[in-house]
């Protein structure tokens, strides 16, 4: 049991979260009576859940700049596929309990106090079974998520299911690691109630069946349960509800409308609703500005800013040399549609060669300026002057399921090179890019063609994490650098496969230790 003794802000904050979100913006402060609502009638835990999906899309892809993106930026970019020019340095100096890590872990427990909450009132209320059900699921689906996110994240954890209240906020506590088998225990309990009473089809940025097959297959893979890893994800893969997009519609996986059957959760944004991450339109993002290079600063002028290079850019990160390495760039689909091309055509209309390719010697050797770059994250509708951007982004795809439910039925196998469901469901994939099957299934042809599909999304670092791979790998490919003259590869010490706990936590639990190294 769990009482971090600065909880009750994190309380009074989620129910700031969980009261606007529905709408009830009146001018009375939060009161009792409104914490009644929220807790002891359906309408109120409706909104509650609706509060949590807010405060998930802040966690995992929060609006604006500053430590919230960087602590999502970390996991994205500093695998053995990223080259990081500036701003958040992955393994650099602000790795540390002070840092940004230490989001993840601070937010993460707010969102599970505030999903316990949902859960030990639900059964006190009086409503439809099924209505309770629905309710239930999703905050049980959303706690298994953040716990997951923990584990893999710091391994030593602390494992709590009572929520906070006014009365037991500031019980004494002896804090120690959670045993992680507990931990999965707990994980998979909440997984398994999800994936019974939640269905396939649901409303657009919702949990549906999918998503907690998709988590529980990832769980079983942590734990080596290949059967049952095997099994969530072949439930996705043989049900209608997802499925990959045609060859001929790839340029739409990650375009401007995310309603489509390969997404298997997406975090909505709708300008008009939102402003921040409290409201149902949330926040924009600056995700859209963070991969690309300013190709407008290039020194010819020929060069402007425009949608179809993203608009106002960031240039903090990129893909680096390994991962272009990988992709057949005159055959691969996926190297022209989630990537900008790598030739710039000038669209500046006041240079004399507009509409022609820019001239070779007219690309400087500045990362800022130029660089291969990423265009998952592209929004159409972005402004031109702006960074903020409201586009839907998919978080969970129907690619990674078939990629994840390969790996599972080669280990179920015997890590048999030969297996036929793990080569039919790695090869849908490939089909899909254009290019050739595969004849065998090893871990290197696995871990590649999971680079070239799924780079720059949220399962890399801990996909090599989970594989005793990341170490060694990033350190192999990982790289920082502002231009060619000065790529290098970046250290990543041994213990930091597990983040550091904020050092503010430590203080106030005084009997958790420290993950090792920090």
């Amino acid at each position: 049991m769990m009482k971090r003794l600065n909880i009750l802000i994190g309380t009074i904050l989620s129910l700031t979260g969980l009261i606007s979100c529905e709408g009830f913006l009146g001018e009375e402060p939060i009161t009792q009576v409104s914490v009644d609502y929220i807790y002891n009638t359906p309408d109120g835990l409706e909104s509650g859940v609706n509060a949590l999906y807010n405060r998930m899309r802040n966690y995992n892809m929060p609006e604006g700049e500053g430590d919230p993106l960087k602590s999502v930026a970390f996991f994205i970019v500093a695998t053995d596929l990223g080259l990081n020019r500036t701003w958040h340095t992955p393994y650099g100096p602000n790795h540390t309990p002070q840092g940004h890590p230490a989001r993840k872990w601070t937010m993460g427990y707010q969102l599970i106090d505030r999903a316990n909450a949902i859960i030990s009132n639900a059964p006190k209320v009086e409503m439809l079974e099924s209505r309770r059900n629905q309710i239930l699921a999703q905050a049980r689906i959303i706690r298994a998520e953040i716990y997951f996110d923990l584990i893999r994240m710091y391994d030593n954890i602390l494992l709590d299911t009572t929520a906070t209240t006014p009365e037991n906020a500031f019980e004494e506590k002896v804090y120690i690691p959670a045993d992680p088998v507990e931990v999965f225990q707990l994980i998979d309990a909440d997984l398994e109630f999800a994936t019974t009473h939640l269905p396939w089809t649901v409303e657009y940025g919702r949990y549906g069946k999918g998503v907690a097959h998709h988590l529980a297959g990832k769980s079983a893979l942590w734990q080596k349960k290949w059967d049952k890893a095997a099994s969530h994800f072949d439930a996705i893969i043989q049900d209608n509800t997802h499925d990959l997009l045609p060859k001929d519609r790839i340029a739409e996986v990650f375009g401007q409308n995310a309603k489509h059957k390969e997404a298997l959760f997406v975090y909505v944004r709708d300008e008009i609703t939102g402003g921040n991450d409290n409201l149902p339109g949330g926040g924009p993002t600056w995700i859209s500005s963070f991969f690309n290079s300013r190709v407008y600063e290039l020194s010819s002028n020929e060069m402007i800013r425009s949608v179809e290079y993203g608009g106002e850019a960031l240039g903090w990160s990129f893909p680096n040399r390994y991962l272009r390495s990988l992709y057949d760039e005159s055959k691969d689909l996926r190297f022209s549609t989630y990537y900008y091309p790598t030739k710039l055509i000038v669209n500046n209309p006041a240079s004399p060669n507009f509409g022609q390719p820019l001239a070779e010697n007219k690309y400087e050797d500045d990362f800022r300026r130029y660089h291969w770059s990423l265009k998952k994250y592209h929004d159409s509708e972005k402004k031109v002057g702006t960074n903020n951007s409201y586009k839907d982004i998919i978080y969970y795809r129907y690619a990674e399921t078939l990629l994840l439910g390969a790996e599972a039925h080669w280990r179920l196998s015997g890590e048999n090179a030969n297996d036929p469901i793990a080569l039919e469901y790695i090869n849908q994939v490939r089909a899909r890019a254009g290019i050739e099957p595969f004849t065998n299934f090893t871990l290197d042809t696995y871990l590649e063609e999971s680079a070239r599909e799924l780079a720059f999304e949220n399962e890399r670092w801990f996909l090599l994490k989970r594989l005793g791979l990341l170490v060694e790998r990033v350190n192999k490919y990982y790289e920082m650098g502002s231009n060619s003259t000065n790529i290098a590869v970046y250290p990543m010490a041994p213990h930091m496969v597990r983040m550091p706990i904020p050092q503010s936590q430590i203080d106030l639990m005084r009997t958790f230790p420290q993950n090792e190294g920090y």
